[in-house]
């Protein structure tokens, strides 16, 4: 048995962080951007899973969320790359000791930021058609 109220919740956060990596891409703060764009892929597709019944979920790794995701809409397994691009800037983004020198943001460009939110968004819109299913 589903739980859609709490899937929607989820999903709702998700929504949020679109917005947050949209303005910080905007606002040329790409690390940050990719940061929320991971954010939202996995709250987006917890929401997915605790629609669908799971009751607790364990991982920040959006690759371990798209695989599970798969074992009920194959469709997710066409994400497995995104996955694995946005789970290297859940830590990678944030931390300075990450790279060998000098603070996270300066590793991070544009093209890197877009192609992270591009991902995300992809996701995000597999996740909102699987729940209006």
């Amino acid at each position: 048995m589903g739980n859609l109220e709490e899937g929607l919740r989820w999903l709702d956060q998700a929504e949020a962080d679109l917005k947050t990596a949209k303005d910080c891409l905007k606002d040329q703060n790409y690390y940050a951007s990719a940061f929320f764009s991971q954010q939202l892929a996995e709250k987006a597709l917890k929401g997915f899973l605790y629609s669908g019944g799971y009751r607790a979920l364990i991982t920040h790794s959006v690759t371990e969320l798209v695989e599970e995701a798969s074992k009920h809409e194959v469709v997710f397994g066409n994400l497995i790359d995104y996955g694995k691009e946005l789970d290297r800037h859940y830590i990678g983004s944030r931390y300075p000791n990450f790279y060998p020198k000098g603070p996270a943001y300066k590793y991070y460009t544009r093209e890197i930021a877009e192609r992270c939110l591009n991902y995300a968004e992809s996701i995000l819109k597999e996740v909102e058609k699987s729940l209006r299913r």
